[in-house]
């Protein structure tokens, strides 16, 4: 079964089901009343957390998601450090989020000493310590530097806060670098996992952000749908070339 001729729903968290703790009105019940005969799947750009906090925050909503359901820039980091051979790294990032990755891939040594790589990631637990650990890294040569995600911002009730893309500003101007890869969206690689089981066509993604959400969908090639409940104001689709399949104020009104 579908809807709108879709049967797999990629949906945005932060500004598309949720802002902060509070669900976006319309939201949960869109994808309730949908549940039974549609595929959804949660795609988040955020590492401040692990899968699991994600889990009791969407159940907590009513929403009963699982953990196949969840996509993060988490799959294409752990893939890409074990093809580049790297196996001590370290971190910027949540307590949460340490112990997320480390269940991902527990052969990872995180730490300062030896590392191979400096991985950026959206550290709320941020201090002056870890900005200067990984800055002196970050000077060596041969370490590489990967980042979780680009977003500039993290949306919030009370007004969007720096994310990973500000923490990138930040190292560039005091260090001279960029990363050498950035995961998460709008890279494909986070959506490869679903490439098997469905067609293009048969795919929308749902979010508020037109530089990650609706540049993904271009990407990928499948249809975007655009909801003003997040980021991206209405105004700001004047300058873009492609429109989205569908502009709504919120998903509940799709």
């Amino acid at each position: 079964m579908a809807y709108l001729g879709k049967s797999c729903f990629v949906l945005d968290l932060d500004g598309t089901v949720y802002l902060g703790n509070i669900p976006i009105p319309g939201a949960v019940s869109f994808i309730l009343r949908h549940w039974k005969h549609c595929d959804f799947h949660f795609l988040s750009n955020n590492t401040s957390k692990g899968p699991e906090t994600y889990l009791k925050k969407l159940n907590a909503m009513g929403i009963p998601a699982e953990n196949g359901q969840l996509l993060s820039p988490t799959a294409p980091l752990v893939a890409h450090l074990r093809e580049t051979g790297i196996h001590r790294a370290y971190l910027v990032g949540n307590e949460d989020y340490r112990t997320a990755l480390s269940a991902a891939m527990s052969e990872l040594i995180l730490s300062p000493d030896g590392a191979e790589a400096v991985i950026l990631a959206y550290d709320t637990e941020l201090t002056y310590e870890k900005l200067k650990i990984s800055a002196q890294l970050l000077q060596k040569p041969g370490v590489s530097y990967l980042a979780t995600h680009p977003d500039l911002v993290c949306p919030d009730p009370e007004g969007p806060l720096p994310d990973v893309g500000s923490f990138i500003a930040l190292y560039e101007k005091a260090v001279g670098r960029l990363p050498e890869h950035v995961f998460g969206k709008p890279s494909p690689s986070v959506l490869s996992p679903l490439f098997m089981r469905y067609a293009r066509e048969e795919m929308v993604m749902v979010g508020d952000r037109l530089s990650t959400d609706k540049k993904l969908a271009e990407n990928v090639g499948i249809d975007f749908v655009l909801v003003l409940s997040g980021e991206a104001r209405r105004e700001d689709l004047a300058g873009e070339k492609n429109m989205p399949w569908r502009i709504v104020e919120n998903l509940g009104m799709l």
